[in-house]
């Protein structure tokens, strides 16, 4: 090592910190295939999927307060999917869509606030490992999650959107998230 260069100190982070990190890196990749979008093209599709880039905002900000709710009150906050009508699942399809009147300024404001909440529930959370039993759905095989395996399906899914968002954003106009 020369005299111009400084040695490198190796960062520890506590659990907390590394999840919100992580989460707040896969949150800046879904937001960022937004920039410079009109409200019409937020709600474009571009593939053969339903998806859209305003629906995508919309289905990760539901789906992370559902999960947060979930780690502060239970199954309860998620209610019974083994017991919801055709109507109900309509209504949750419009988690995937722009809807008349809807914005990106707004969907993207409601998905901060969102993620403000998550991260004040993460940091006075008494403990990660508390877990609650999972509500009803065919697709849930475990009994129980704790808040921590809860957090690790947020990033999950929200990392898992990103890359999907970057799809329909390519295919909307050429641009990409990466390289």
């Amino acid at each position: 090592m020369n005299d111009t260069q400084t040695p490198q100190t190796p960062q520890t982070t506590d659990e907390r910190t590394d999840i919100l990190e992580t989460l707040a890196k896969h949150r800046h990749f879904l937001r960022f295939t937004t920039r410079d979008l009109t409200d019409e093209q937020a709600g474009q599709r571009t593939t053969a999927s339903e998806l859209c880039l305003g629906g995508l905002i919309k289905h990760v900000t539901s789906t992370e307060r559902s999960w947060v709710a979930f780690i502060q009150e239970g199954p309860s906050a998620m209610g019974d999917f083994t017991a919801m009508t055709e109507a109900d699942w309509a209504k949750r399809a419009d988690e995937f869509r722009m809807l008349p009147g809807e914005t990106l300024a707004g969907v993207l404001a409601d998905y901060e606030e969102t993620a403000e909440r998550t991260e004040k529930l993460v940091a006075s959370l008494p403990d990660l490992g508390a877990s609650q039993p999972l509500p009803k759905a065919p697709w849930f095989q475990d009994t129980h999650w704790s808040a921590r395996r809860v957090l690790l399906h947020i990033i999950a899914e929200t990392a898992q959107h990103a890359g999907h968002a970057d799809i329909i954003r390519e295919s909307l106009d050429g641009a990409k998230s990466m390289g």
